[in-house]
C-alpha cells in the first residue's frame, strides 16, 4: 500500500483525534524523538556495531524503531501544521543547489 506524507500525516491525525489530550506540546514530543532515536541506535549498535545485545536481552526490530520516529515526526508537524510534502521538497532544493558539487557523482556508463 503506497501513501503518500499527507496520507501518512492525515493517519496520524484521525488516530490522535479520537484522544481528548490531542497532540502532545511541541517539547514533550522532542523528547519523546530523542528517546525513540534512542532506541534505534541501540538496535542499530547491536546489529551493526561494536556492543552485542546480553543474552537476556530480546531481539528488537529496525524497522519498528524507523516507524516509531516516523511517528513522533508526523505528530510534531501536525502538531505545528508542518506540511512534510513541502518541507521534503524544500530540502530536496536546499541540497540539490546548495551541496550540488560537495561530493563525487557515480560515473555514468555509456551505452553500447
Amino acid at each position: 500500500m503506497d501513501k503518500t506524507l499527507a496520507n501518512l500525516q492525515n493517519d496520524v491525525d484521525e488516530y490522535i483525534s479520537q484522544f481528548e489530550i490531542g497532540y502532545f506540546q511541541p517539547m514533550t514530543l522532542i523528547v519523546r524523538l530523542t528517546e525513540e532515536l534512542g532506541e534505534l541506535a541501540r538496535e542499530v549498535n547491536h546489529t551493526y556495531g561494536e556492543k552485542p545485545k546480553k543474552s537476556s536481552e530480546p531481539n528488537g526490530d529496525l524497522a519498528l524503531e524507523l516507524g516509531d520516529l516516523l511517528f513522533v515526526i508526523i505528530c510534531l508537524a501536525n502538531s505545528l501544521g508542518i506540511d512534510l510534502t513541502k518541507a521534503h521538497q524544500d530540502v530536496l532544493e536546499k541540497f540539490q543547489t546548495r551541496d550540488r558539487d560537495r561530493f563525487a557523482r557515480k560515473s555514468q556508463n555509456p551505452s553500447s
